[in-house]
């Protein structure tokens, strides 16, 4: 991905992570949010309430988190739901971040973990 000019926002950059991952993986929807639930930037669709999405996206990657620590068995590394009519992802990206897209259900989901794992580096750079 070819990053926009110095003089793009750290928003406008994060904005264009998210198109390429919608574009590259089948996703329909994709989002950076922080660990608290806040919506930073997104792609999505318009049937969907980013605000709401990010909230339960954040709450989701959180429940797993806490589950994990309670059950001392180390990290939730990425919360992954798959519905009748959508997949879920929430993989975190940073210290204070959280990657989460939604894709149809028939979409591979090594092919979405893919394309994740490559825009989470992407989103690292934009606050490194």
């Amino acid at each position: 991905m070819e990053m926009a000019s110095t003089s793009a926002t750290p928003r406008e950059l994060l904005k264009e992570i998210l198109s390429e991952l919608n574009r590259g993986a089948g996703i329909q929807s994709s989002a950076i949010v922080s660990r608290d639930g806040l919506l930073v930037a997104s792609v999505m669709s318009e049937d969907v309430d980013a605000e709401a999405f990010a909230a339960m996206t954040a709450t989701m990657l959180g429940a797993a988190e806490t589950a994990f620590s309670e059950l001392k068995k180390g990290v939730a590394e990425r919360v992954i739901v798959e519905g009748s009519r959508a997949k879920i992802v929430a993989v975190g990206a940073g210290k204070d971040l959280i990657l989460v897209c939604m894709s149809d259900p028939s979409v591979q989901l090594g092919l979405i973990l893919h394309q994740i794992r490559r825009s989470v580096e992407k989103v690292k750079k934009v606050f490194a």
